[in-house]
């Protein structure tokens, strides 16, 4: 494939939020964004949505794309052109959005799925990981639990099944919390606390089930901040510990702000306990060894627009591998309908993929999901 120019526009996400979609050779591509961002994640764009929408309707690539590795001349062209020291500082939302739809392009063009270009014959499908109850800074409602996302790790055998059990579980809450209304994700608010909220979630069958405590957003002057307490550092370990194990929590993301690599060590974890890093890691690949060096993770979530970088990305799924870390592929909470979340978790062989149970951007990606399960079958 002949790559010379592409067309970027502003389109608007689930949160009515601007991001960018791109336009090559009849397919498209466009990135989510985050309201709960990471220090150390890569920025969103170089100066500004509408630098990045000007820069690539300007520029002329003309580069030959023959497999995945040849993005590495993309980001050679963008360094160059754009006078950068490093190609992320082209920003995130832009460098990803464009790296996919240029994925997706090669793809039509060997008539091949996306995935397939990554992995040709993948050996197992991600399970997915599905924010039921909603708290912290994705919801709005001012009695919110502290921790971010109460999530389900349904244990189907298909990825169809997996759906299922997600979505059942999803409208059984409505009923049980007496909800009416969604968060950003299309999870449930709902004003019980975080240990209520995981009391229910632990009578359903077919589930496993985890939080998402985004620590660093409740933590504040050296403490963290409930909603009726207040814990040092010590305690915060001790506290998280207890809810591991009187609610079996098989997994468990940002227990601890995003600078405590040793505390997160101190958290308990084996192979039936997940202890993930988020905005510790910020699918940075130095921040990913320096989690290694200290042991303080066994399963990470990797957003592809929090780095920009696909080419980064492989390396830190391989990364990962060598060292035993389980990797969870992540969506953002302002989504687009762009489905290619699915293709990477298939084709990095992702061990889970966080896309979310309700609304149609959520479904876009179980949707393809299941479509691959097909495909590969």
């Amino acid at each position: 494939m002949f790559l010379k120019r592409v067309v970027a526009k502003k389109i608007l996400d689930s949160r009515k939020e601007p991001t960018i979609e791109i336009f090559l050779n009849g397919v498209t591509a466009s990135s989510p964004s985050g309201k709960s961002t990471g220090k150390y994640e890569t920025p969103c764009y170089h100066k500004s949505l509408e630098w990045n929408l000007n820069f690539l309707n300007k520029i002329d690539f003309n580069i030959h794309i023959k497999e995945f590795q040849d993005l590495r001349k993309v980001e050679s062209s963008i360094k160059k052109k754009a006078k950068l020291k490093d190609v992320k500082q082209f920003g995130a939302n832009a460098l990803f959005a464009l790296e996919c739809v240029i994925l997706k392009a090669l793809a039509k063009e060997k008539n091949l799925e996306l995935f397939q270009l990554l992995n040709k014959n993948p050996k197992k499908l991600p399970v997915p990981v599905g924010n039921a109850i909603g708290g912290g800074l994705h919801s709005h409602n001012k009695g919110a639990p502290t921790f971010q996302e109460f999530l389900l790790i349904p244990q189907g055998k298909t990825a169809k099944q997996n759906v299922s059990i997600m979505q059942n579980i999803h409208a059984q809450l409505k009923i049980k919390l007496l909800a009416s209304k969604k968060n950003d994700e299309g999870a449930w608010q709902t004003s019980l606390n975080d240990e209520q909220i995981l009391s229910l979630l632990s009578k359903f069958g077919e589930v496993r089930i985890g939080i998402d405590a985004a620590a660093s957003a409740f933590y504040k002057n050296s403490e963290y901040c409930y909603k009726n307490k207040t814990l040092d550092r010590t305690t915060q370990i001790h506290y998280i510990n207890s809810l591991i194990k009187d609610f079996n929590l098989f997994y468990c993301e940002d227990p601890l702000q995003e600078e405590d690599f040793k505390g997160f060590a101190r958290i308990y974890r084996d192979q039936n306990h997940l202890i993930v890093g988020d905005d510790l890691t910020a699918t940075q690949i130095s921040r990913v060894k320096k989690a290694i060096k200290f042991k303080s993770i066994n399963a990470m979530i990797i957003k592809p627009n929090q780095n920009g970088s696909l080419i980064e990305l492989a390396e830190i799924f391989k990364l990962c591998k060598q060292h035993n870390i389980k990797t969870i592929i992540s969506h953002r909470s302002g989504e687009t309908l762009d489905n290619a979340l699915a293709d990477f978790a298939v084709g990095f062989q992702a061990d889970f993929m966080k896309a979310g149970i309700s609304t149609k951007w959520r479904e876009a990606k179980l949707k393809r999901l299941i479509e691959i399960e097909k495909i590969i079958n």
